[in-house]
């Protein structure tokens, strides 16, 4: 007779309202029970990576086996990981990232499922710099290029890099911890109108100028002192619409501090050159200024013959996976193929 596995019990913690990030969000156990509740509530587990439109993405990509294929934002690899499956045999994948400390991490899962430096190559390296990483790799074009331009579910999530704003932790914001200024170094800097241009720009922010004067230029240390500072600049509006403000304020600083958009603006400008004829592009933004900067450079390229076909509309994600990963709600996919 077969001795049965011991039931594990789920793990407790003290009080209702746990103040600690792996106490609050107990998915972070990896208990299957908590993981499932959490799913089914329409959640997305804190810490976890659900790759955004995989289909989608396969099938404007067409990836095949024997092509070269880039990720820019390789993340935790869950992209990465079907576009390996479709390029083998024969293929490479370069990952891109700019995170020191996430990169090391998916570079040695990918590494432990058996995916060798004959068929993937991780360069630490922002898509601005693809041009580059590529010579580097050996490669003078490439058939696929996907950028995907959502943060990390584990940087989001991991209250020490400065993301959230749902519990307390330095106000950093940077992609790469070791490069440039912190967000509150940078909000320290910063005039009142040069904020407000950056809240406009970057969020859309329809209370840009009240915001940027209560924020600009003010000491704030820590992820919840500059909620506090939002809600305390928005006394007269609802609960939810000071959330959303929350919101895209932390998105317009997030986007300056890491020069977002001059890396997006330079990875448009190198995708003719890193295209080989007929290669595909997809690139899934999740704002507005995102997308505009996407649909324009691919118009063009259109117009001039560069490309030979690009999305006449955006691709969203469908129902069933909005309400299954809710971080899809935003995501808008736009593509372009290189002419032969």
């Amino acid at each position: 007779m077969s001795e049965e596995t011991p039931h594990r019990r789920r793990p407790r913690y003290s009080g209702k309202h746990p103040r600690r990030f792996d106490e609050k969000y107990k998915e972070l156990s990896g208990n299957a029970e908590t993981l499932a509740r959490v799913l089914a509530s329409g959640k997305t587990p804190a810490g976890s990576h659900v790759p955004i439109m995989v289909g989608e993405i396969l099938e404007v990509l067409d990836p095949r086996p024997g092509k070269i294929a880039v990720d820019c934002t390789l993340g935790f690899g869950g992209h990465t990981r079907h576009l390996l499956a479709r390029i083998s045999p024969g293929g490479h994948v370069i990952g891109l990232d700019a995170d020191p400390l996430e990169l090391p991490k998916t570079e040695a899962a990918l590494r432990g499922e058996g995916f060798g430096i004959d068929v993937f190559t991780a360069r630490k390296s922002n898509f601005a710099g693809l041009h580059a990483a590529l010579a580097a790799s050996g490669f003078s074009g490439v058939d696929v290029i996907l950028a995907d331009l959502g943060v990390s579910s584990m940087q989001l999530d991991n209250p020490a890099r400065g993301f959230t704003w749902k519990s307390a932790g330095p106000l950093d914001m940077r992609m790469n911890p070791s490069r440039g200024l912190s967000a509150a170094q940078w909000l320290l800097k910063m005039t009142p109108a040069e904020l407000e241009q950056a809240l406009i720009e970057n969020a859309d922010e329809p209370d840009a100028a009240a915001l940027a004067s209560a924020l600009a230029g003010k000491n704030l240390t820590t992820t919840t002192d500059l909620a506090y500072a939002i809600r305390t600049a928005l006394p007269h509006r609802s609960v939810e619409l000071v959330e959303k403000a929350i919101r895209r304020v932390f998105q317009a600083v997030r986007i300056s501090v890491n020069e977002e958009f001059s890396a997006l603006d330079a990875l448009l400008r190198s995708l003719p050159s890193c295209l080989n004829a007929g290669g595909r592009v997809a690139i899934m933004t999740f704002h507005s200024g995102e997308d505009r900067r996407v649909k324009k450079a691919f118009q063009a390229w259109h117009r001039d013959g560069t490309f030979s076909s690009i999305a006449e509309d955006v691709i969203r994600a469908s129902s069933d996976e909005r309400h299954a990963n809710p971080r899809a709600t935003s995501a808008k996919l736009r593509w372009a193929r290189r002419a032969q």
